[in-house]
Formats: structure tokens, C-alpha cells, sequence
């Protein structure tokens, strides 16, 4: 197959015009021939013509047909369909979302650099800009982003490199008003958009300069592949990308036909799992056991309002609170029979996990207090199952 830039939209696409359900089938098909299925490029490298050849791709953006570290045929198709997804000019994949993160990081941040993040970030990210940003000289503020305000007050100007934002976030289902992180000036604005999928917002259309991915969860959707993928202005991806080649968070290729292959049933997926996830929200929260839910599907959500403005589904996830603490989500955790006790999100079965001691167990007892992960939290990720069935082991567990 000749080669193709990483970036050519495949001539089946047609984002003009086709809804986002059908760009997930049509989308990410420019390097697979006539084949319906994602063809899998394995190769780690490519043969040159001759030393002009070589040359030419070894100094390209993206050199396509070179070395996988470079590019790789499949993981283009994915990035396509993806970018097709989120409307953007471009994505660029990952290894993993915290390969994405930091090497946008790193690569638009040096020492003296200032960057405004929310408290309510995944752990992992937390960790990330707490430890080895403090250790290379970028300052991070953090800030309460569900407040109005709290980002632009926070911003230096000439100094502000980026702002980071995670809505909704992990794992209290906390939002951030995007048309507020695009509105901004000054940094290059990043959402970490993982718990709604690409079908369940679109950080781009309110104006944010990147939209990110753990691509792990819910693109991908059925725990078999680990990726990450950043999305956005073409131009800047390429500069990301030029770090991203000496940062060396190669995606797998068959990592990227996994996703790709998951991502054709992205939108039969979230749309049963979410009406899943309100169903079960609003049920428990009439229980005697669950102190709180916490889903911005219900109208007691107390911001349900901005849900509805920006977000095309609720989401997958809900988190419940239990009144009887860290015992009372242990006790759950033994008993469920057909939710299972996992760490992860969006696939087809249900999970549970205690964030305390597992997504967010490198927090401090205090900061955890301040992101309000109580010893009775529990996350739940809604799979595939029949939601009276879930809702029957829940309520099992509870008793």
C-alpha cells in the first residue's frame, strides 16, 4: 500500500454530513483497502527505497511506512476515526491516557512554566503534576473547577502555558463548564473528556484546544486494549508529535485494532449503558444504605442543568456513598455475584471498585477528603447486562 500521511481522512468520510453514530462506522477505513475489518499493520519498520528515501522520512511529520515509532498504518486509522469523532483536524495515539498526558505536558511545558489544573483530577494526573512537574520546575495551581471564574483567576498571563481540565471527573462525576475552558486566553486548554466518550461530548465545539482520551475505556470498550489519544488543531499536534517520537509512548497496532474495532459499536454501547446508569442512579438513591449518588443524570445533581447543555448522554458512571463507610463497602465488594470487582470503566461488564484503596489510593488522607473520596465511596461502571439484574445484585449487596 503506498504511503499515506498519518492525518489523510479516509474519501469514505463524510463529517459534514454523517451523524457521530455512523462516523463511528464509517470513520478510520483510509488504510485497510477494501477490507471491512481494520487491517493490522504489525511491522515495527519499513523498507526505504534508497538513501534519499530514507531521509525524506526519517526528517518527515509523521513519516508514514518508516518506523513504528514514527507512525503506523493501523494506529493512523484509529487516530482518523477518532478525529472524525471529536470533529477535530487531527488525533495523535498514545501507549496510554497517562502517556498522552504527560508527553502533552512535557511537551508544551518547561521549567518556569505555570499551569491551572483542577483539584478533581484521576490520581494518576494528580500525581503526575504534583511529583515529577514540581521536580522539573513547572508550577501547577490547582483550583475547584466546578466554581465559576476558578480557571481564569488562576491564569498568569505570559506565563500560563496550559490549563487542564477532567469532566466529567473521576471518580465523583464532577463537571466543568467548557464553554468557560474555551473560553480562556492565553494557555492551550486541554479536557480530559474520558468518562463521556466522543459521543457524549465534544470538548472542541465549545472552543478547547485538545481533547483527551484514556482510550482504554469506553473507545475502546471491552478491556482489551490500552491506549490514549489527544485530539485537536493539527499544527500543534505535529510539535506534540515531535516530542512525542523522543518520549517514546508508542501505541501498539494491535492495541489500535482493538479500539478501532470497538469504537464501530460506540454508540449502541453508551446509549444502553447510560439509560442503564440512570436507572440504577435513580433507584439507589431512595436506599437506606447509599448516604449519597453522585450521577449527572439526576435532577438532583447539582449540576444537572449544565449536563443537559453540554453533554449528549450522562455517562456510563455513577458513584454511591455509603452510609455505613469503609466496613459497609467492603461488605458490598464481597458480595456482589455479577458486578465484578475491577479498576476500570466502559467495557461490557459491570464493575465496582473502592477508589480509596485503588484509583486513588496514592492520595493523602487529606486530599482525599478535599476531592470528597469518603471510605464508603464506591464507583461503579455500568456494562451491557440487563439493568434489573445489576439493580437486583446491588440491592443484594446491600442488604
Amino acid at each position: 500500500m503506498p504511503d499515506q500521511p498519518a492525518t489523510q481522512q479516509p474519501a469514505t468520510q463524510q463529517p459534514a454530513t454523517q451523524r457521530p453514530a455512523t462516523r463511528a462506522i464509517t470513520a478510520g477505513r483510509g488504510h485497510s483497502g477494501r477490507s471491512l475489518a481494520p487491517a493490522l499493520w504489525a511491522s515495527s519498520v519499513w523498507q526505504s527505497t534508497d538513501m534519499h528515501d530514507a531521509r525524506r522520512r526519517a526528517t518527515g511529520v509523521r513519516s508514514g511506512e518508516f518506523y513504528g515509532r514514527y507512525a503506523n498504518p493501523t494506529v493512523a486509522s484509529f487516530e482518523e476515526a477518532v478525529a472524525a469523532l471529536e470533529g477535530a483536524e487531527s488525533s495523535l495515539a498514545f501507549a496510554s491516557g497517562m502517556g498522552a498526558i504527560s508527553t502533552v505536558v512535557l511537551a508544551l511545558c518547561g521549567q518556569g512554566s505555570h499551569i491551572v489544573a483542577q483539584r478533581q483530577l484521576y490520581s494518576a494526573t494528580l500525581a503526575f503534576l504534583q511529583g515529577p512537574c514540581a521536580r522539573f520546575g513547572i508550577e501547577v495551581t490547582f483550583v475547584d473547577g466546578t466554581q465559576p471564574g476558578a480557571f481564569a483567576a488562576a491564569i498568569q498571563p505570559g506565563r500560563t502555558m496550559l490549563a487542564i481540565a477532567e469532566t466529567p471527573s473521576n471518580p465523583l462525576l464532577e463537571l466543568v463548564d467548557l464553554d468557560e475552558i474555551g473560553a480562556l486566553r492565553g494557555p492551550i486548554t486541554m479536557v480530559d473528556s474520558t468518562f463521556a466518550t466522543p459521543l457524549g461530548q465534544q470538548p472542541l465545539a465549545h472552543g478547547v484546544h485538545r481533547s483527551l482520551h484514556s482510550a482504554t475505556k469506553g473507545i475502546a470498550g471491552h478491556n482489551d486494549a490500552t491506549l490514549g489519544v489527544v485530539s485537536g488543531e493539527r499544527d500543534l499536534l505535529n510539535e506534540i508529535w515531535g516530542y512525542h517520537v523522543l518520549h517514546g509512548a508508542t501505541p501498539s497496532p494491535f492495541d489500535a485494532l482493538n479500539a478501532l474495532r470497538g469504537m464501530r459499536t460506540l454508540a449502541v454501547r453508551t446509549a444502553h449503558q447510560s439509560a442503564s446508569a440512570l436507572r440504577l442512579a435513580a433507584e439507589l438513591q431512595a436506599h437506606p444504605s447509599v448516604a449519597a449518588v453522585h450521577y449527572p443524570g439526576l435532577r438532583t445533581h447539582p449540576q444537572h442543568e449544565l449536563a443537559k447543555r453540554q453533554m449528549h448522554h450522562f455517562g456510563t458512571v455513577l458513584a454511591i456513598d455509603l452510609a455505613g463507610g469503609r466496613a459497609a463497602a467492603e461488605h458490598l465488594l464481597s458480595s456482589v455475584q455479577l458486578v465484578r470487582v475491577a479498576t476500570s470503566l466502559g467495557g461490557p461488564e459491570t464493575l465496582v471498585c473502592h477508589p480509596c484503596t485503588t484509583t486513588h489510593a496514592s492520595l493523602t488522607d487529606a486530599e482525599a477528603a478535599e476531592q470528597g473520596v469518603t471510605p464508603g465511596l464506591l464507583r461503579i461502571s455500568v456494562g451491557l447486562e440487563d439493568a434489573d439484574d445489576l439493580l437486583a445484585d446491588l440491592l443484594q449487596a446491600l442488604a
